[in-house]
């Protein structure tokens, strides 16, 4: 689809104007760039347009089942569906955003290398590197270049407190089940949360992690006494959205050979929204 510009103006409301698309549904379609002024790619909605520009809207013909949320020569980072595996287990090998990624990269004679993981059951922003290099440093000094990692988080209950820090050890069973211990048997982990909004049955909150260790939002959620929904390996006995309630949603770290500042953002499930909707 194509609109010529007739005055000059920015581009969300030219294309609001000109299409019947929602705000919401305009604002992805830039943040996933099938937006071209020209034949050039727009990701910013205030974009000065000039009389008898070509503003025309396609469909990214990315050759993977998810969305790129950005790709350059070193990077390349998605937006991993709930359910699928981050990486390679006994069991599977194929279906794997590592193993799909790795295929649309060999395709343009590219590499990969897997820095950090999603557990299967949560969304949202996972990152690859495409540099043997980058992957050495971020691997070897993770938490010196990572700054933010934030997830969205629906739990059971309301929870009295706006906003608090869970602080303690962590350590993992046999069974692969993450429980707190204490310091002499664990590894520190951190979490910090924030209540976004809640209704008498859920609440959803911002999260934000000092330390990464494996299950730690949804070991420290549970131990608060408002697991995660569909987390019943944790203690949850609710499942209304059908899926595990946690979605990796920001991200940002300092590039080690650049130094530049990189952050990324993927938007909240709209199931996760509805969910408040109906209250």
């Amino acid at each position: 689809m194509e609109y010529k510009v007739e005055t000059s103006t920015t581009l969300l409301p030219f294309l609001l104007e000109q299409t019947s698309k929602k705000r919401s549904e305009l604002k992805n379609l830039l943040k996933f760039q099938c937006i071209y002024v020209d034949g050039h790619i727009q990701t910013h909605y205030a974009y000065p347009l000039k009389k008898g520009q070509i503003v025309s809207i396609e469909k990214k013909k990315d050759a993977l089942p998810f969305p790129i949320l950005y790709e350059d020569k070193e990077l390349i980072v998605i937006d991993k569906p709930c359910g699928l595996l981050s990486e390679a287990t006994a069991k599977e090998s194929q279906k794997t955003a590592y193993a799909i990624v790795k295929k649309y990269l060999t395709s343009k004679n590219e590499n990969i290398f897997l820095v950090h993981r999603l557990d299967q059951y949560t969304s949202g922003i996972l990152m690859f590197v495409k540099s043997k290099k980058l992957y050495d440093i971020l691997t070897h000094h993770w938490n010196q270049y990572v700054k933010t990692r934030g997830y969205i988080a629906i739990v059971e209950g309301k929870i009295s407190k706006s906003s608090g820090t869970i602080d303690n050890y962590l350590a993992e069973s046999k069974t692969q089940n993450v429980y707190i211990t204490s310091k002499q048997n664990g590894k520190r982990a951190i979490t910090h949360y924030r209540v976004i909004r809640s209704c008498p049955k859920w609440s959803m909150l911002e999260v934000y992690l000092d330390t990464g260790r494996k299950n730690q939002i949804r070991v420290h959620l549970s131990s608060l006494h408002h697991p995660i929904v569909g987390d019943d390996k944790y203690h949850s006995t609710s499942n209304p959205l059908k899926r595990l309630g946690l979605h990796a949603h920001e991200f940002m770290f300092i590039h080690p050979l650049t130094k530049k500042e990189m952050r990324f953002v993927s938007p909240t499930p709209q199931s996760f929204e509805k969910l408040f909707k109906k209250r």
